[in-house]
């Protein structure tokens, strides 16, 4: 297994439809398997940073309750889904100086005292880090869903990984919701999507391909709906928008590593880069 050393990590990862991950859902066996292994993999943080695609505010909002509650943003499922807990405390401390990243680049920006956890950050972490034993932070999402304000939210919050800290996209490289097969999974292989694969390798290649300049790349994520089949994947792209944050913080640096993973029947990306060159 390879091991990631750096301090600091940039990570885009999918979080599953809703709370399907956590309840033995098929269709997530794959995702599931990734981030648990993906955490193996890299040192444990002294802090997480999620930008997840459920949370949109104006101006940008940053938790700050030392222990956020956890918000059961969706309906329709067993009652199991609404006893998911993940107690990890927050950080206020850190939640400041993120704020103050973004004011001081120009992109308004407050704490926000009351807000829990949204499942684009509790999903992934219980897998991630089950003990909940790290503190972590949320960061809205800017309703203007502008991709060049987030690259540039990405460029503001790039200092915080000179520590040892996880900032995680949670999105999705595939939201579609009607192109999802719920009953697809190991045993059960999906009809095939070219639309989902042609956006997907557009996105590897734009985000790992060491010959594209960081200005290239910017230009293209700047420019994703010019891509194959975006609008198809993204019909509105708030599960792409935690990627350009976690582009903009790498400096537009290819990424280091890429994984490819099915969920649902379809593909969908995930990117690491190291915190630090």
């Amino acid at each position: 297994m390879t091991t990631f050393k750096d301090d600091g990590a940039i990570i885009y990862i999918p979080h599953g439809g809703g709370p399907l991950p956590l309840l033995g859902h098929a269709g997530h066996d794959a995702m599931n398997a990734f981030l648990k292994e993906l955490a193996a993999m890299l040192p444990k943080p002294e802090a997480v940073v999620v930008v997840s695609a459920h949370w949109e505010s104006d101006p940008l909002r940053v938790t700050r309750h030392p222990a956020p509650e956890t918000v059961y943003d969706y309906y329709g499922f067993p009652g199991q889904a609404y006893e998911i807990a993940y107690p990890a405390a927050g950080h206020p401390e850190l939640a400041v100086k993120a704020v103050a990243l973004l004011e001081k680049s120009g992109i308004r920006a407050e704490a926000d005292a009351k807000r829990g956890f949204d499942h684009g950050v509790y999903i992934p972490l219980s897998l991630m880090l089950p003990e909940a034993d790290v503190p972590c932070i949320q960061i809205s999402l800017s309703k203007s869903l502008d991709a060049q304000e987030h690259l540039l939210m990405g460029q503001a919050l790039g200092p915080l990984l000179k520590e040892n800290i996880w900032l995680l996209g949670s999105g999705f490289s595939f939201h579609n919701m009607r192109g999802f097969d719920l009953q697809a999974g190991p045993d059960t292989p999906a009809a095939p999507d070219p639309q989902n694969r042609s956006f997907q390798d557009w996105l590897k290649k734009i985000c790992a391909d060491g010959r594209t300049s960081p200005e290239q790349r910017r230009e293209k994520l700047l420019n994703w709906e010019h891509a194959p089949a975006a609008r198809h994947c993204h019909p509105r792209e708030e599960h792409l928008l935690p990627l350009m944050v976690c582009a903009g913080a790498a400096g537009y640096r290819p990424a280091q590593k890429v994984f490819d993973v099915k969920i649902m029947g379809r593909s969908s990306v995930c990117f690491f880069w190291p915190g630090t060159v």
